[in-house]
Parts: C-alpha cells; structure tokens; sequence
C-alpha cells in the first residue's frame, strides 16, 4: 500500500480492481484542514482518464505489474502470437492492443510485454526497426531544399515521409516510438 503522500506522477496504483497510472498530480494545503492530492488517473486497460483525490490520510494499492521478453513468432489471423523467452509459453495479441506498432514488428523480433494479472496490457518494441521502401517516387533532380519529404510506402503497407534521396529497394531506420523516417541504412 502507499499513503497519500507517496503519490506523483506515473506511478502506477490499482483501482477497483483495474491497473491505473497517475498522469497529472497537485497537492494542496488549505489554510485548514489537512492536505489533499488531487489526481488526473488513466485505467491502463481501458484507456479512460477520471480525477480524484486523497486526503493525506488514504491508503492507496500497489500495482502488481510484470514485465517479461517475448519473441515475435508468427500472426495467427488477427492476432500476433509471441513466444515467452524463458519458458517458450505463447502469448497472443490482438491488432486492436497493437495499434499502429503492428507495422514495425518483424520476424525474431525482441518485444517486452507488460502484464497484469496474466493480461498483457502493453507492448514495447525496441526503438529502432530497419525496413525496406518498397513504393515512392524518384526525387526531382537539383530540389536541394532543405527537409524536403516525400511519401514511401513501406514492404508492409505503412507509408512514412522520407528525404528525396531515398529510392524503391532502400533500407531505412524507423522510430517505432513514433512511426517516422530515422535514417537510411547503409548497404553492404
């Protein structure tokens, strides 16, 4: 249990049951009385934000979160099924859960898998991804401005904004983090 007083933010607590993460915190002493904590809560399964607060008093529950390596293996129509690094067990997760991290998943790839009581709640891929351009139009010669971008299509379908020197067949480095254009990768 946690009291009040140990209450900032992103820390993860339980609440009814559900894992919840603090995601804006404010104290307040008024000029009688005692202290309260007022909190902005996000439900990490359903995705919901509520506010609420506790006076210095509460008691707050711990969060029993785990995380564990898993390895990509294999899509099973629309689920991704991954297998436990250490004990082989197999995890599926539905596209709904991945988002738009499903483009960036590529074969024998390291994840991490937080979960919560058995449920997986969430997936962290690693930073970087090397993918190959398999659609985008040929730069126009001697537009040398600066950061000028095009749209490319990637192997899997994703389109990302490249710099016009990268071409169809050109490998480049994706920020999974937030899905766009890193650097071209060099061949050989």
């Amino acid at each position: 249990m946690y009291s009040a007083s140990d209450l900032k933010k992103g820390l993860k607590i339980e609440i009814d049951g559900d894992p919840c993460m603090i995601t804006n915190f404010e104290f307040s002493k008024p000029g009688k009385g005692q202290a309260l904590y007022r909190c902005k809560i996000k439900n990490l399964i359903t995705g919901n934000t509520f506010d609420k607060t506790y006076r210095s008093v509460e008691k707050v529950n711990k969060c029993a979160l785990m995380s564990r390596d898993f390895t990509f293996s294999y899509i099973d129509g629309e689920n991704y099924v991954f297998s436990d690094n250490e004990t082989f067990e197999e995890v599926m997760l539905s596209e709904e859960l991945l988002g738009d991290l499903k483009y960036f998943i590529v074969d024998d790839m390291e994840v991490e898998i937080l979960f919560h009581n058995d449920r997986a709640l969430d997936i962290t891929l690693p930073n970087f991804v090397e993918m190959e351009i398999a659609e985008t139009e040929p730069g126009a010669r001697g537009d040398t401005a600066t950061n000028v971008m095009k749209p490319a299509k990637l192997s899997n379908g994703y389109e990302i904004n490249v710099p016009i020197f990268i071409n169809e067949g050109d490998m480049v480095r994706i920020d999974t983090r937030t899905g766009t254009y890193s650097d071209r990768v060099a061949k050989g």
